[in-house]
């Protein structure tokens, strides 16, 4: 019986070419195993085999998207692989977006099981996770063994066109989809004992689990916003001409500060938008629209507010990682307390 035959994707930083210098690295194919892929087969054994691996720059196929995927698939197309796996990616957002969207992609080009593995929040699992399997992750490439441990059984069970039972019992994210079976209990025996046990206080598992959302509770409001410093921090990527600190265009790795002491108006000559994914024409015109300078110094001067904040803290919001937003924040809101900020303006697209 011949091997099951896997085309495996990673990016430039998992094939040991370089970090976020290398991110620019255009789609190459080896007719080898590299990096996570030794993992995958020492567990697939003798039922499966790595035939190629594919590795692309995180930025190239973020920035070249169709291109990436056109590129892509034509060099997986060209091995004819019963599976395709993609990552595991773990929280890299940039990495989670593209393992999603170039597995999605080979799914309905050459209609063939897709696999990939990530951390709960990257980017990339709230956008494909009902398109593709995606196994659950550590948060950190330090999980690779336990995430390849998990993956490698499921990638030949899915090649083999196998029944796949829930995400509890497989390990993978909830897809949204609901399947009948028969129960030993009718729903509202269950739905009673649920209850009970609730109300006892003992370990219970609802059938319909709701998503959890974050809640942060708003400060008291400003007894006198003419004597606050106010501050301006967005997520709508407004940066100096030329993006000096090269701020990603999606799944953003950093954040900027940048002094606008002085500064009246954000001129189309000085400043920019670096973010991706909506038309930044109005904001590279006027990037007022989207941090606006111009009114709060108008404020300022009329003694409506206090003082305009000398810096303003950027990001792209477009696919950035929930944590790593929070770890941006909690970062800079340290600086604005010690600067004596007590108001901030949040702005987007």
């Amino acid at each position: 019986m011949s091997k099951i035959k896997i085309v495996h994707y990673i990016n430039q930083f998992f094939a040991g070419i370089g970090g976020e210098e290398k991110a620019d690295y255009k789609p190459e194919v080896r007719e080898s195993i590299v990096g996570p892929g030794m993992e995958f087969n020492k567990r697939f054994g003798d039922e499966a085999e790595i035939v190629a691996t594919i590795i692309c720059g995180d930025s190239y196929f973020n920035e070249n998207i169709d291109k990436a995927k056109s590129e892509i698939i034509d060099m997986v197309r060209k091995y004819r692989p019963d599976l395709f796996i993609a990552g595991p990616a773990f929280n890299a957002g940039r990495y989670g977006v593209a393992c999603g969207t170039i597995a999605n992609a080979v799914k309905e080009e050459l209609s063939i099981p897709v696999l990939s593995g990530m951390y709960e929040e990257n980017p990339g699992a709230d956008m494909f996770k009902k398109d593709i399997y995606i196994m659950h992750t550590k948060n950190s490439a330090a999980g690779m063994r336990k995430a390849i441990k998990t993956m490698a059984p499921f990638a030949i069970k899915l090649a083999k066109g196998e029944d796949i039972g829930s995400p509890n019992e497989e390990g993978y994210m909830a897809r949204g989809n609901r399947k009948n079976y028969f129960a030993d209990k009718r729903g509202s025996t269950r739905a009673v004992d649920m209850l009970i046990k609730k109300l006892n206080k003992e370990k219970y598992e609802t059938e319909f689990p709701m998503p959890n959302f974050d809640r942060v509770d708003p400060n008291p409001a400003i007894k006198d916003i003419s004597k606050s410093k106010v501050a301006l921090v967005t997520s709508g990527g407004i940066v100096p001409k030329g993006n000096p600190d090269h701020i990603e265009s999606s799944s953003a790795s950093k954040y900027g500060k940048y002094d606008i002491q002085g500064i009246s108006d954000l001129t189309s000559e000085t400043y920019e938008t670096a973010h991706g994914g909506y038309d930044p024409v109005y904001a590279n015109e006027d990037a007022d629209r989207v941090l606006p300078v111009d009114v709060l110094r108008d404020l300022e001067n009329e003694g409506k507010i206090g003082e305009l904040h000398r810096y303003f803290y950027t990001t792209t919001g477009n696919g950035t990682a929930v944590a790593s937003a929070k770890a941006f924040a909690e970062e800079f809101a340290k600086e604005l307390i010690a600067d004596g900020v007590n108001a901030v303006i949040l702005t987007s697209t």
